[in-house]
């Protein structure tokens, strides 16, 4: 099963509450909803189409307890994500939480490393991170993901809270597909591929000859 991780995210970096100004207030946060003005029919598509390789979601205790509040209340018969969201199964990583309302969902405890480990060795689909910061840096340092989607919305808050910045070691990726919405959002799919490469700047020419051996 590959683990994929979604996350959206400001020009600055910043993850925390892109769809609605009460989405996650934590730690006096004040400018949520910054992604909803620029979505558009591009970007609903793909993310429908990354929802259809979904086997499973696997989410952090925040976004569990987020996502149970809203997604059951959803009655929209137009809406072309409820059915699924609902249906799917959720793993979910807390060692606080001791009920999960919004089924059918398994926890997981704390141990997110070795139950991830484990999650992935099943020959299916996806399993997929939305959100759930904390939990997608442990495993990208973990090196337990196989594609890092982001959606960069045309915007700088200068304050929330961020994805990297946290991990321990440095990480490199290779961006595998990107594509621009008529409403700004960059889409962009990265393959990690372990820590990240550095090198000494040796002339343009070096680096044209470098980038062509890739």
């Amino acid at each position: 099963m590959r683990v994929t991780v979604t996350e959206f995210m400001t020009l600055d970096g910043v993850t925390q509450g892109p769809g609605s100004a009460d989405e996650d207030t934590s730690d006096g946060f004040t400018a949520g909803g910054w992604l909803v003005p620029h979505m558009d029919e591009t970007f609903i598509q793909q993310a429908s189409q990354w929802l259809d390789l979904a086997d499973g979601l696997l989410l952090g205790r925040r976004t569990y307890e987020a996502f149970a509040s809203d997604w059951p209340q959803i009655t929209d018969p137009g809406d072309p994500f409820t059915e699924r969201m609902n249906a799917l199964p959720k793993y979910v990583v807390s060692s606080t939480l001791t009920e999960l309302p919004w089924q059918p969902a398994t926890l997981l405890g704390g141990a997110a490393i070795e139950a991830v480990s484990s999650l992935r060795s099943r020959p299916s689909g996806e399993l997929q991170v939305h959100g759930s910061n904390t939990l997608a840096a442990s495993l990208l340092e973990a090196g337990l993901v196989d594609a890092l989607r982001l959606v960069v919305a045309p915007t700088a808050l200068g304050a929330g809270r961020e994805l990297f910045g946290r991990n321990a070691i440095s990480l490199g990726f290779r961006l595998t597909q990107h594509t621009a919405t008529p409403a700004g959002l960059l889409i962009l799919e990265y393959e990690p591929t372990g820590q990240a490469a550095v090198a000494d700047h040796e002339g343009v020419v070096a680096a044209v000859t470098a980038s062509h051996g890739k």
